[in-house]
This record gives structure tokens, C-alpha cells and sequence, in this order.
């Protein structure tokens, strides 16, 4: 007997985190995971399970977060982003629906994540900057951020970096690359590497302030991966300055 033809649609979605528990469905509020399965519902006829290449934290946003789905019966791939996106609430919106390979998978294709972290430094506070950024009114010292950003590049033990409710079997990562980019009022932390921890780019970066406001030394950051004790690390930065701006694919 012939199996049922199946086909792997990739989403690429777009959100603003404010409103949502995170990406994934939760029973204590509203996920983005669930308003986008929702609307492709309506489009679909019937529900279809999102799988994503990862999660997002509660206030955390998303640029470029990918998810597949499995479907026999497929539509035009303008019914998976248009369509959809006539059902979606103004701050989820799919920007890109492609067929795939059928052995595409979002997370385990997945060979590198790009995350940004913004940070507002001035002395007064911005009613507009507060949803995408962490207010910093200090000098930060950007050159030592960079010095210290650079130790984290390579392939490292992260235990120190992650938040205490994290289950992942292993607390090794590689970081391909880290830099600290001034742009006016804002410095943006670019991470890209395999995979994160979760929390682990927000205390890094929370590491960071510490050392651009003096608290602590860029060299400090070789003790907190050898210890690899929580404590160790700095403060976690807030959710709101975290976006996943690209998930790679070979």
C-alpha cells in the first residue's frame, strides 16, 4: 500500500513579543505559537502543528523565528502567508512561506541562529525605545565590552549562562561570532552561534553592562566559563531587548 504524500511548509514569522507568553503554547496566557496555529486553522480547515527552531521567551521578539508543518492537501503557498496573515493580530505577521524538501525539519536543519540585543543608553528615559531595548542610563564602556565579548567566541562550557529552570542535557555551546555595535543612542549585541541556553544571550549581555559600567573586568569573563557556577555570571538583561533577527540553513 502507497504511503500519503506529505509536504514540509517552512513559515518565517515576525513578532512583537510584548503581548505573548513566548513562542510556545503555554496554559497561563496567549502564545505566538497558538495565534499563528490558530489563523492557519481557518485558512487550512482544519489544525496543523507548528515546529519551531526554537523558543522564545515571554517579551522576547522575533524577526526571522522559523516553523514547519506537515499537510497532505497543499494550498498555493500565498494562502500560507497572505491568507494567514488575514487572521493574525497586528503584532504576528508571516513574511515567508516556501515548500521545502521533505526532510526539512526547523530545528534540526537549523545550523546557526543570529540574536540581537539592544541597549538604550542615555540619561532619560524614551517612551518609544522602551519596548525593544533595556534603558541603560551609565557610560558603558564599549571597547571593554568588546574585549570581553570576544572571550565568549569559540566552543565553551555556558553552565554559568543559563537561567536555573533550564533542562538541556548538555551546557556546552559554540559561539561563531560576537560584536558590540554603537549606533547613536543604541549598542546592539550581535550573537550568532549553533544554539543558545535558555537566558544564555541575556546574561550575557547582563555580563556585559557589568563590565561596560566598571563593575567588572572583561578578563573576569575565562573564570565564569571555567567555574561555571550561575552566580559567577552577571545580571539577566530584560526580555525586551532580545530579538531573533535569522535562523541559517545550509
Amino acid at each position: 500500500m502507497l504511503g500519503i504524500a506529505v509536504n514540509v511548509v517552512r513559515l518565517v514569522i515576525e513578532y512583537d513579543g510584548t503581548s505573548y507568553v513566548g513562542w510556545q503554547r503555554q496554559p497561563n496566557g496567549v502564545s505566538v505559537q497558538q495565534a499563528v496555529e490558530e489563523a492557519l486553522a481557518r485558512v487550512c480547515g482544519s489544525r496543523h502543528a507548528l515546529v519551531s527552531s526554537g523558543r522564545t521567551d515571554a517579551g522576547v521578539h522575533a524577526r526571522g523565528m522559523v516553523a514547519h508543518f506537515v499537510v497532505e492537501r497543499l494550498l498555493p503557498m500565498t494562502a500560507y502567508r497572505e491568507g494567514v496573515n488575514r487572521f493574525l493580530p497586528s503584532d504576528v505577521v508571516v513574511r515567508e512561506a516556501v515548500l521545502m524538501p521533505d526532510d526539512f525539519h526547523a530545528r534540526y536543519s537549523a545550523t546557526a541562529k543570529w540574536y540581537r540585543y539592544s541597549i538604550y543608553r542615555s540619561p532619560i528615559r524614551s517612551p518609544l525605545m522602551c519596548r525593544y531595548s533595556w534603558h541603560v542610563r551609565g557610560k558603558l564602556d564599549t571597547p571593554s565590552m568588546r574585549r570581553a565579548a570576544e572571550r565568549f567566541v569559540g566552543r565553551h562550557d555556558f553552565a554559568a549562562f543559563r537561567a536555573s529552570g533550564c533542562a538541556a542535557r548538555t551546557t556546552v555551546r559554540e559561539v561563531f561570532s560576537m560584536a558590540v555595535v554603537e549606533d547613536g543612542e543604541l549598542v546592539h549585541v550581535d550573537v550568532r552561534g549553533s544554539g543558545f541556553l535558555r537566558n544564555m544571550v541575556r546574561i550575557i549581555v547582563g555580563t556585559l553592562v557589568e563590565v561596560g559600567l566598571g563593575v567588572r573586568l572583561a578578563e573576569e569573563i575565562d573564570e565564569m566559563l571555567i567555574d561555571c557556577r550561575r552566580v559567577k555570571a552577571g545580571s539577566t538583561a530584560p526580555a525586551q531587548g532580545l530579538c531573533l533577527m535569522e535562523v541559517e540553513y545550509d
